[in-house]
């Protein structure tokens, strides 16, 4: 179903898929933003049909992603999981490709004006799950999801009434109703880069917490870069 959207909406341009290992465990870690998280499922389509293996990502979700109707179902159908470092460390132990967007809610929330901005990672939990199996990181950037939905405003009390983390005004939503639902075709580029290994380091190397924030900042600042360098390329939102 998604496959449309994919290819001839979005018309996904895939680049480094050969950088995501053909078997064994491995952690992708991306960007997030779009308002709506159709981002995590088109890294997970690219993965799977662009990769010579057709991998399958399992992204790790949030705990509001799964309570939330029909949204929850989708996340399960196609594969995600709690966010929790138990889970993550079942997953590479059965040599499974992990997707996680650390920046969360914070990434596909924020306004307009800070698209391609980063937020904040959290307290690196996914590195020190990675650090703990020796799997590498692979970092992921993605451009277009911004434009989708671009965010220009927060009913905030709207929000906090129905326990979301953000109620988005958009250029079309709520003006149009359900048309305004539909996203912007905007081009979008995704980036896997060289994979950061983890498996030279000493064993309890999870549990410090100088390497984790290193990596954890190395990371980051590998995707903001990117993105960076990926804008300069595009030659327009829709092009």
């Amino acid at each position: 179903m998604l496959r449309p959207l994919y290819r001839h909406w979005f018309r996904v341009e895939v680049r480094g898929i050969e950088n995501i290992p053909a078997e064994g465990g491995a952690l992708v870690v991306s960007n997030h933003s779009g308002t709506v998280a159709v981002d995590s499922l088109m890294v997970q389509l690219a993965i799977h049909d662009e990769h010579p293996a057709h991998r399958t990502m399992r992204a790790l979700g949030a705990d509001l992603v799964f309570q939330t109707p029909f949204v929850g179902t989708m996340a399960r159908r196609s594969g995600s999981t709690l966010a929790t470092n138990e889970d993550a460390e079942r997953l590479f132990a059965r040599g499974e490709l992990v997707g996680v967007f650390p920046e969360g809610f914070k990434g596909t929330g924020k306004p307009f004006s800070e698209r391609y901005k980063l937020q904040r990672f959290g307290r690196g939990g996914f590195v020190s799950a990675a650090l703990a199996a020796g799997v590498p990181i692979v970092p992921c950037s993605v451009v277009g999801a911004e434009e989708i939905y671009p965010i220009l405003g927060n009913m905030g009390t709207l929000a906090r009434v129905l326990g979301l983390p953000y109620a988005p005004v958009t250029p079309t939503w709520p003006l149009l109703g359900p048309l305004g639902m539909i996203p912007l075709p905007s081009k979008w580029i995704i980036e896997f880069g060289t994979p950061i290994e983890t498996d030279t380091h000493d064993d309890g190397s999870a549990d410090d917490p100088m390497l984790v924030f290193d990596l954890t900042d190395q990371v980051r600042e590998t995707i903001q870069q990117t993105l960076y360098t990926l804008l300069m390329q595009r030659r327009s939102i829709f092009f």
